[in-house]
C-alpha cells in the first residue's frame, strides 16, 4: 500500500498493464483467433467493394453480409467478456477506493490511458484479433 500512496501514477500503470494483460490472455485463449482472422479479411473485402461499387442493390447485399459478420465476430468476444467482468467490476470499485482520495477523478484517465497502449502492444505481440 505504501508504494500506491508514494507513487500513485507508476502503481496505477502497472495495474492497468497487468490487467490488460490478463484480459487479452483471456480472449486469445477463449476465442478461435484463425476464424476471427477470416472474418476480418473478409469484412475488409466487403468494405473495400462498397468503395466501388455503384449498384444498389449490391450496395445492400454486402452491407447485409457486412452485419452478418459484424454479429458473429461480437458474439464471439462475449464469452471472454461474461469471464472478466466479474473480477473487474470488483478491481475497478477497488482501484477506486484507493486512488480518488490520492488523484481524484484523474485516476481513471492515468488507467485508461495506459490500459490502450497496453492493448495495443499486448494484441500485436500475441496476434489477438
Amino acid at each position: 500500500m505504501e508504494m500506491i500512496t508514494a507513487n500513485p501514477k507508476t502503481s496505477i500503470a502497472i495495474f492497468s498493464i497487468v490487467v490488460t494483460l490478463v484480459s487479452t490472455l483471456i480472449q486469445k485463449w477463449m476465442t478461435n483467433q484463425e476464424h476471427l482472422k477470416t472474418l476480418k479479411t473478409r469484412q475488409k473485402e466487403i468494405q473495400k467493394e462498397l468503395k466501388k461499387c455503384k449498384d444498389g442493390d449490391l450496395m445492400k447485399e454486402l452491407n447485409s453480409e457486412l452485419l452478418k459478420l459484424t454479429g458473429v465476430m461480437f458474439k464471439s468476444s462475449l464469452k471472454p467478456m461474461f469471464v472478466t467482468i466479474i473480477p473487474f467490476l470488483l478491481l475497478f470499485n477497488w482501484l477506486r477506493n484507493v486512488y480518488s482520495p490520492l488523484m481524484g477523478g484523474a485516476w481513471i484517465w492515468y488507467y485508461i490511458g495506459y490500459s490502450v497502449v497496453a492493448s495495443i502492444i499486448f494484441r500485436k505481440i500475441f496476434k489477438v484479433v
